[in-house]
């Protein structure tokens, strides 16, 4: 709904407008507000952020629309204003405009002239908020994102790629805080927001040292993917590397007493790597999927305090690189057969 100010101290044009935009009143393509003169119209914009036109007359009692053109220009620069006058003379038009007036119609009021101008500033408005809100996320982006990456992401290139799907060999992780959710339920949201980014901080790391990528984090946890060359053996090197870490940090809250531990799952396998979610709602995540995923997440479940558990086919690609110890056979969601898992001791 388009949100519009008629600033007049004619009191026939109020309703002579609600009149004339009746229909779209009506199917709340517009919704207008009222002003009497300049200073009525600066009060009511003041309790209207979210307005996007003013049309406004000139001549008006306490502030003229000439006036009030040049206070917008100094408070609301982005919002447009169309000139509505009687006094249609050149020297008012080019004040106007002067005063960053966006277009003038005259009276008596052509609305069928009127309508079709209103259409082109909103337009406009609409354009430049959309200029400005995709600047204030591509800043946002910014501090996050290296800026070859940003030149990569508006590149043909970046197109192509994002649209490929394809198999891999990876290796998937999901490290769990223990314990955190109590944690969660009882702090204030300020320090268990603080409390979970500075471990998430901590565990990434470690996994980026070991050339893993973090997929996402869920809640308290986090999945992180590793691929190319000896990736399961990097993804239980960062695993490691994060339950020293998590074990080895001092308290970092004043407010509650929490030490924190990991469990950790690991499966490598074949994965799918695609951008995955819905299209309508223009929230797509680029990701691998499969059942050496689920299984990951499975295997983390059943993790305790400290365990990095991992599968028997794991298990025998990397038991002349790490130490291991058999837990047994345990049943799987979805796993028709019981699955040998080991955990990794260092």
């Amino acid at each position: 709904m388009s949100k519009i100010l008629v600033v007049d101290d004619e009191p026939d044009l109020e309703v002579l407008i609600k009149q004339k935009f009746r229909k779209q009143i009506r199917q709340k393509e517009y919704e207008f507000y009222f002003a009497q003169n300049g200073n009525d119209a600066l009060e009511k914009i003041g309790n209207l952020p979210d307005l996007d036109i003013v049309l406004s007359d000139i001549n008006m009692p306490e502030m003229d629309g000439l006036t009030l053109l040049s206070k917008l220009s100094e408070q609301k620069p982005l919002l447009k204003a169309v000139i509505v006058s009687a006094y249609g003379d050149m020297e008012n038009i080019r004040t106007a405009m002067n005063r960053g007036a966006f277009d003038f119609v005259t009276k008596p009021i052509n609305f069928e002239d009127l309508t079709l101008t209103m259409e082109k500033t909103l337009d406009h408005a609409r354009y430049i908020k959309q200029t400005i809100q995709a600047v204030k996320e591509n800043n946002i982006l910014k501090m996050y994102v290296d800026e070859s990456v940003l030149n990569f992401m508006n590149s043909r290139e970046f197109e192509v790629t994002i649209m490929d799907n394809e198999t891999i060999e990876a290796t998937t992780i999901f490290i769990d805080i223990c314990g955190f959710t109590a944690i969660s339920e009882n702090a204030k949201a300020n320090t268990v927001v603080s409390l979970i980014n500075a471990y998430f901080d901590e565990m990434v790391k470690e996994i980026m040292a070991q050339n893993g990528y973090i997929d996402k984090f869920i809640g308290d946890a986090i999945m992180a993917v590793f691929r190319g060359e000896y990736h399961l053996d990097r993804a239980i090197d960062a695993a490691l590397a994060v339950r020293n870490k998590i074990n080895s940090l001092p308290q970092m809250s004043n407010d509650l007493t929490f030490t924190p531990k990991v469990s950790i799952g690991i499966k490598s396998g074949e994965v799918i790597s695609g951008n995955i979610g819905s299209a309508s709602l223009k929230r797509l995540d680029y990701t691998v999927i499969g059942d050496a995923v689920n299984t990951a997440a499975r295997l983390q479940d059943i993790a305790k305090e400290n365990q990095i558990i991992i599968s028997e086919d794991c298990y025998e690609k990397v038991k002349e690189s790490f130490i291991c110890e058999k837990i047994g056979s345990i049943s799987l969601k979805n796993k028709s057969e019981p699955v040998t898992i080991y955990q990794v001791i260092e």
